[in-house]
């Protein structure tokens, strides 16, 4: 039996066992203790979590309850997963602990030669870039864990009425530009909030806290700050020359919304969160005349006294 074979058919018999000893394996296997104990110390060095039971009968046991069975790829497959999984190594931050890395690594392991053959020479030629941003792993976590579970987080949030503490319900958790984003129920404001992880200073399960099981039950797709109906959200509208056109089409909340005109220039409409006017109102004015904010009158009024600080500052 090639050895592949061999680790998969293991790893199978661990799972339905949980508790066993290296006897057993090798009486069913048909192989000596020498060659499990080998397998087993591989398996544990690739993340299965095996650990040895002390006292009396020994053996060994999973650390944790389930593993996820064997599944078959076809090489297309095995690489659009390699290069999806790979890509994520250009965030900054993710709230997946090790885990991407370490199944990469175990994905790699028992590729076909040939197949990693290709991979490598894919290497360094092949990329989905995103801009790095600097922003805390152990609060994105915290978050997912939260959104796992329904739960509510205490988080302290760094915004432009300074610091706050607060309860949030996540209702989801998304990344565009580099930046991790959380909508999410504010108790404080007792309405839903687009958060930053970026401005998350600190974050933790509040398991005091009962949350709302209607909260629990909405996603990005019916909650999100910038979707129809939405709580403290407003439409923000942007003229765009041609090149002003060129420049947002491949952003994913613009891009889509751009209507062009036969002359290249273009308009756009979307819905944002209320407090994240001067956010947008910011990315516009980096656009200098390529675009021009039409609304809301708090972003047209926001870009109208920077252009006056900075005439005040040429003067």
């Amino acid at each position: 039996m090639p050895k592949s074979q061999r680790l998969i058919q293991l790893i199978m018999m661990i799972n339905a066992k949980k508790t066993f000893t290296v006897q057993e394996l090798a009486d069913e296997l048909g192989l000596s203790t020498r060659t499990i104990s080998r397998d087993l110390e591989e398996l544990s060095g690739l993340g299965v979590p095996i650990y040895a039971v002390q006292g009396r009968g020994g053996g060994y046991r999973l650390l944790r309850e389930r593993l996820l069975p064997p599944i078959a790829f076809t090489e297309g497959e095995a690489v659009a997963i390699f290069f999806a999984c790979q890509s994520l190594g250009f965030f900054g931050s993710l709230p997946f602990d090790e885990g991407a890395a370490s199944a990469l690594h175990k994905f790699y392991h028992y590729l076909p030669a040939d197949t990693k053959e290709q991979i490598d020479r894919l290497k360094d030629r092949v990329a989905i870039w995103s801009p790095e941003r600097v922003m805390s792993p152990d609060a994105l976590r915290t978050l997912l864990q939260a959104l796992m579970t329904g739960g509510v987080v205490t988080i302290a949030y760094r915004s432009g009425g300074g610091p706050t503490r607060r309860d949030i319900q996540p209702i989801g958790l998304y990344a565009s530009s580099g930046y991790w984003y959380c909508p999410a129920y504010c108790y404080l404001r007792r309405e839903i909030r687009q958060f930053r992880a970026d401005r998350i200073v600190s974050a933790a399960l509040n398991p005091d806290h009962p949350g709302s099981p209607d909260i629990a039950e909405l996603t990005l797709w019916n909650a999100m700050p910038g979707r129809t109906g939405a709580a403290g959200t407003v439409d923000f509208e942007i003229e765009l020359t041609s090149r002003g056109v060129w420049t947002l089409a491949s952003d994913n909340r613009f891009g889509p919304a751009i209507v062009r005109r036969p002359d290249g220039s273009g308009s756009a409409s979307v819905r944002i969160a209320a407090s994240d006017v001067r956010f947008y109102a910011d990315l516009a004015w980096r656009m200098g005349e390529e675009a021009r904010v039409v609304a809301p009158a708090e972003a047209v009024e926001y870009v109208r006294g920077k252009i006056e600080a900075m005439r005040t500052r040429y003067a």
